[in-house]
């Protein structure tokens, strides 16, 4: 498995160039590192930032399971999504409320066919909301697929 959380540094995140804003890093609550985040404040309503993770060494024909911590917190905060690079038109996740201020897990399978997958990008959609954020942690890949909770 490979840890892509952002304190360690082992994975290689861009910020997208052509977007509206950039993710920035946020102190965890625990103060052990940082997780990424958009406040809501942050464009206007209907803007983009998008944080992409570049894969390099994803084998063919094979399959992956991306896990992620995420947290849409305050009123009409926005949306996340996660897009597939080779899967360009539709996001193959997407979250636009989060129920209360608390982390959730999401996951992702990523099949290799002859083409692979070379990177996964993370958008921030900014909602009406002026308070909260939408943050991203504690990104992993692991061969095979998703466990089952």
């Amino acid at each position: 498995s490979v840890d892509c959380s952002f304190s360690r540094g082992v994975c290689d995140w861009k910020q997208d160039t052509d977007d509206d804003f950039d993710w920035n890093p946020a102190d965890r609550d625990r103060g052990d590192g940082y997780y990424m985040a958009v406040p809501a404040f942050v464009g206007h309503k209907n803007d983009m930032g998008r944080l992409k993770l570049l894969l390099t060494d994803l084998k063919p024909k094979s399959s992956y399971c991306l896990i992620f911590s995420y947290r849409l917190a305050g009123e009409k905060v926005g949306k996340l999504r996660v897009f597939l690079a080779n899967k360009k038109t539709a996001p193959v996740w997407e979250e636009s409320k989060g129920k209360d201020e608390k982390w959730r897990t999401g996951k992702i399978e990523i099949f290799q066919g002859a083409e692979t997958t070379n990177s996964v990008t993370f958008e921030s959609e900014r909602g009406k909301g002026k308070t909260g954020e939408i943050g991203v942690d504690n990104v992993i890949l692991i061969s095979g697929l998703c466990p089952e909770d």
